[in-house]
């Protein structure tokens, strides 16, 4: 028999403009694990400048529930929708999450692209904070960027990395 923990799965919710921090908080306080990754940018006013943290991915939250939860989620004042695939909330894979953690986390250089990878090399990386994960990789100004492909979603982290941090694979996509 699975426990809870077992049949947790991470999904991707739309939220209202700009509620996505509004959103893990409620979240938290009802118990649920949500992710937000956040970067800092540096905004300017018309009378000063200020280091904010604003979502990687604007409008999305991620959370990690039981199927059992699946309508409990609307609870939250924010949340729009599941992100979903012909009329199905899209499961996330936990090592895309992890993928994306890491590279929040440990403040690699990184930007977000919309769409998916189709070409490329297939890589993955063999040290730092993103050890063993796998993604697409191009030349870039003779910089090698990693797309961490969140497929399920349609969006591409994309990672600065240097030519020894990589291993190519045989196998092409």
């Amino acid at each position: 028999m699975k426990t809870e923990a077992e049949d947790k799965m991470w999904y991707a919710l739309y939220t209202k403009s700009r509620a996505e921090k509004k959103v893990l908080k409620q979240f938290s306080e009802m118990g649920i694990e949500a992710y937000l990754p956040l970067k800092r940018e540096l905004r300017q006013w018309s009378d000063r400048k200020k280091w904010v943290e604003t979502p990687v991915i604007s409008s999305y939250i991620f959370i990690n529930i039981p199927r059992s939860d699946y309508k409990r989620v609307f609870e939250v004042n924010g949340v729009v929708n599941y992100v979903s695939h012909k009329g199905k909330a899209v499961v996330i894979p936990d090592r895309e999450i992890e993928a994306m953690r890491k590279t929040v986390e440990n403040k690699l250089s990184f930007s977000v692209h919309p769409g998916r990878i189709k070409k490329g090399q297939t890589v993955t990386v063999t040290s730092g904070p993103l050890k063993g994960v796998s993604g697409t990789v191009t030349r870039l100004k003779g910089n090698k960027k990693l797309y961490l492909n969140i497929s399920h979603i349609g969006y591409s982290l994309v990672v600065d990395l240097e030519n020894e941090s990589i291993s190519e694979e045989a196998e092409q996509l």
